[in-house]
């Protein structure tokens, strides 16, 4: 049932006239009602529409791109490159030649922050709305955002996943762009086991996140094909999970050494981790690769430029964005299906050798 401004003002025992002052914000209102209006304005999920409204049934030129971290080369690559097919001329149709407002919308990682920023768009009537990155895998948020979502497409929002799978239940997309997360990770280990490494510490990201999941998931495949890894065997006691972050990396690595100083190879969640372990390898007094092997994953720009040069997975990131961006302003069609899987490309660098001979 449609939420109406009377709704909003029986909730928060005020008129239907303050309402309408405190969300045209054109007239003083107390603080404290104010306060009171927003927080109904939560609770129903009210959207401004109906005739009152001259921009009933139609978007706006704002797009909405959330990223959970914009300084993290990984999603300010995906968010500018989405950016450059939004911020440009349109078609025509829309207001000013069809140019849109394209607001990046940083959530910290915060499952509360999504959802408050996907409402935030949902008011602002966004014409379109691109996710970027892992999702949180806990049900009562995947429940909540395909519910949001629903109600942003039916307001005629076009919603567009960049870097992760779609949601297990909901239909609101125009398009799901996934990477091969898992596909990656298998390479990544299957090259390492290629070079003779048979005990591989793992640096993992957050648990929650189906980005760990399916490059832990694609790393265990690969140990467990070569006879190397049973459930609950060295795969899982050599991995140590933690946020995506340069710090982490050097933590975990060193916890992973300290525990199990026999191994020759550290697998790092992205490039950023991996900067963290090779930086841990060397304040033990160990060489790389002569003694331990470092991997990342994503290819950022700088792993190119670290010494040695990292060995890591090289997703497209800006292509990536980019496709995402023309897809969200329908500058290109869905995919089949409106889901398409993104290949990862093993990228061999110095980081990675056989093992030291004993």
């Amino acid at each position: 049932m449609t939420v109406t401004l009377a709704d909003v003002a029986a909730r928060a025992r005020v008129s239907p006239a303050t309402v309408s002052r405190v969300l045209n914000g054109n007239y003083p209102v107390a603080a404290s009602t104010r306060e009171r209006v927003l927080r109904a304005v939560d609770d129903l999920d009210y959207v401004l529409n109906g005739p009152a409204s001259s921009l009933a049934a139609a978007t706006s030129d704002l797009v909405g791109i959330l990223v959970n971290d914009i300084a993290d080369p990984f999603f300010g690559i995906m968010a500018g490159a989405a950016q450059t097919q939004i911020g440009g001329p349109g078609d025509g149709s829309g207001r000013a030649g069809g140019e849109k407002l394209a607001v990046i919308c940083n959530t910290g990682g915060s499952p509360e922050r999504e959802l408050t920023y996907l409402t935030l768009l949902q008011r602002q009537r966004a014409a379109a709305v691109v996710l970027t990155g892992g999702a949180i895998e806990d049900p009562d948020h995947q429940a909540a955002m395909a519910a949001k979502l629903a109600k942003l497409a039916d307001a005629g929002t076009r919603i567009v996943f960049c870097g992760r799978p779609p949601l297990p239940e909901g239909d609101a997309l125009v398009a799901a762009l996934a990477f091969d997360n898992r596909g990656g990770g298998r390479r990544l280990a299957e090259h390492l086991i290629s070079l003779g490494h048979r005990r591989i510490g793992y640096v993992a990201g957050p648990p929650e996140r189906t980005t760990t999941r399916h490059r832990l998931e694609g790393h265990r495949e690969a140990l467990r094909d070569a006879g190397l890894d049973a459930e609950g065997g060295d795969g899982e006691r050599l991995t140590v999970h933690g946020p995506y972050d340069r710090r982490s990396g050097y933590e975990a690595t060193l916890d992973i050494l300290r525990r199990e100083p026999g191994i020759t190879a550290v697998v790092a969640a992205n490039d950023t981790v991996a900067l963290g372990a090779c930086a841990a390898v060397r304040d033990q007094g160990l060489r790389i690769p002569q003694d331990i092997s470092v991997a990342g994953f994503d290819d950022l720009p700088f792993s190119v430029d670290a010494v040695p040069a990292l060995t890591t997975v090289r997703l497209p990131l800006f292509e990536a964005g980019a496709r995402a961006g023309r897809l969200a302003m329908g500058k290109e069609n869905p995919p089949p299906g409106g889901i398409a899987t993104i290949a990862a490309e093993l990228m061999i660098r110095g980081s990675t050798a056989p093992p030291r001979a004993v």
